[in-house]
C-alpha cells in the first residue's frame, strides 16, 4: 500500500506571507489615492491669481497684476503670483512651506489689520524677493543684442563684486501692482511716456 504525500508546506505559508501585504497595499491605494487626488486639487486651485483675488484685501494686487507687462507682452507669457511671491515648485517642502506660511499670514492680517496698506504690505514683499524668484522666468538676460546698457547691468547683478551685490527688484521696482489706468504693453511703452501716461 502507498502513503499518501500531503503537499508541501512552503506553498501554503507563501501564499499566507504575501496575502497580509497584498490586503494592506489595496487598502493603502483605496485610501492614498482620494487622498492625494484632494491633496493635488486643492494645491492646483489655491495657486491661481482668481484664487488669490477671492481675498478683498489682494483685489487690488490683482487687478494691477492684471494691468502690468507680467500679463501683457509680445511673448505671450503670463507670471501669475506664485512665480514671484513662492519659490520654485520643483523645491517642493520650501515650496508647501511658504505657501502655507502665506496663506495663514494672508488670513491672520485680515481678522488682526484695520486697513489694509498696499503700499507698506508691497515695500515688505519686496524687501524679501530674491534674484532667484525672478530668474526662474527671466533665465536669459545675459544676452539682449539689442539693448547692450541692460546687458551690462545684468551681468553686474549676476556676477556681483562683492560689497556691490543687488537685487533685480532695486532697478525693476514698477513693474507691478502700480494702479494704471491703461493695460500696459512692454512694446507700447514708449508710447505710453510720449502720451504723459
Amino acid at each position: 500500500m502507498k502513503e499518501a504525500i500531503d503537499p508541501p508546506a512552503g506553498g501554503k505559508a507563501a501564499w499566507r506571507r504575501l496575502f497580509k501585504p497584498a490586503i494592506f497595499i489595496a487598502v493603502g491605494i483605496i485610501i492614498a489615492f482620494p487622498l492625494f487626488s484632494i491633496a493635488y486639487y486643492t494645491m492646483v486651485r489655491t495657486t491661481t491669481p482668481q484664487f488669490c483675488a477671492s481675498c478683498h484685501e489682494i483685489q487690488f494686487a490683482y487687478n494691477t497684476w492684471k494691468t502690468s507687462t507680467h500679463v501683457n507682452n509680445t511673448q505671450g507669457f503670463v507670471a501669475d503670483c506664485m512665480d514671484c511671491h513662492l519659490p520654485a515648485p520643483h523645491d517642493t517642502f520650501e515650496f508647501f512651506y511658504a505657501k502655507t506660511a502665506h496663506g495663514i499670514k494672508d488670513v491672520v492680517m485680515h481678522f488682526l489689520q484695520e486697513e489694509y496698506d498696499h503700499e507698506r504690505n508691497r515695500q515688505k514683499a519686496y524687501a524679501f524677493f530674491k534674484n532667484e524668484q525672478c530668474q526662474k522666468c527671466h533665465r536669459n538676460i545675459l544676452y539682449i543684442p539689442d539693448k547692450r546698457g541692460a546687458m551690462l547691468a545684468h551681468r553686474s547683478v549676476l556676477y556681483a563684486r562683492p560689497g556691490y551685490e543687488k537685487r533685480c527688484v532695486d532697478c525693476h521696482r514698477n513693474l507691478v501692482h502700480n494702479a494704471r489706468q491703461f493695460y500696459q504693453y512692454k512694446q507700447y511703452r514708449e508710447t505710453y511716456r510720449g502720451l504723459g501716461l
